[in-house]
């Protein structure tokens, strides 16, 4: 099973040629060649997750639990309806108000979400938790709690799962231990094929140099096993989708 990370940024007429209408049809042409079966998206605005679901044949987004807004950037998951079950989905705000549209707590500079599905892949019977988030760029703070809803939230459930997003954090930070540190299940795909201290920075400016930290995750419990980690860089002739570089891991169980 395929699966891939990718913060879009946001729609801005302030990125000039890097603007999104400059580059929606890179972003559609990269998903398309790695075919992740689960796709995670952040950033993206109503208009840009609409242009993906309109050209990205075979996928859907899951948001039939979603009650859209024009003001937010939402994350949001993608699945190739030919792969992939959806059993039930939801979404919750990562605030002290969870179900309060856009509500905001411990200084975040933006109201942050996280959207999950219990999906199943088509040929086999095991479901498992699929969930994305963006935490916040500002506020230590707000990511660690943040993290740590999701973990509260996700963990009693005892389900197997797949936890995909932007962090804002590098893997030393608070958040890596909130969700990593002793007794948690989960695992790093990127660290699961790379000895500690081996880090890519998943970040540029739109030139493709990486830098900064590696702050674009896929991390996941058993019983999936991680065959592929990497860090997407392709470009057309310089230029590139994003100033994130999608992450893709490749797993199995």
């Amino acid at each position: 099973m395929r699966l891939m990370t990718f913060n879009l940024r946001f729609a801005t007429p302030a990125d000039g040629p890097n603007e999104w209408q400059h580059r929606k049809e890179l972003v559609v042409d990269i998903i398309l060649k790695h075919r992740p079966d689960l796709l995670g998206t952040q950033e993206g605005t109503v208009p840009q997750l609409e242009f993906l679901a309109a050209h990205l044949p075979g996928y859907l987004p899951l948001t039939a639990h979603r009650a859209v807004d024009e003001t937010c950037q939402y994350p949001t998951i993608f699945y190739r309806t030919s792969q992939v079950q959806v059993k039930d989905s939801g979404e919750f705000w990562l605030s002290e108000t969870p179900g309060v549209h856009r509500s905001m707590s411990w200084d975040s500079a933006f109201p942050r979400m996280a959207t999950y599905g219990l999906v199943k892949e088509a040929h086999r019977d095991e479901t498992f938790y699929v969930i994305n988030t963006h935490l916040d760029h500002i506020s230590a703070e707000a990511r660690l709690m943040g993290a740590k809803m999701i973990w509260d939230y996700f963990f009693p459930l005892k389900k197997p799962m797949i936890l995909l997003g932007d962090f804002n954090e590098p893997p030393e930070g608070p958040v890596y231990g909130q969700l990593l540190g002793p007794g948690s299940p989960l695992m790093d795909t990127w660290r699961a094929l790379h000895p500690e201290g081996q880090e890519a920075a998943t970040q540029h400016g739109f030139d493709g140099r990486p830098r900064g930290h590696r702050i674009d995750w896929i991390l996941l419990t058993p019983p999936f096993r991680v065959r592929q980690a990497v860090i997407v860089t392709d470009n057309q002739d310089g230029r590139y989708p994003s100033d994130h570089f999608p992450y893709a891991a490749e797993v199995d169980y």
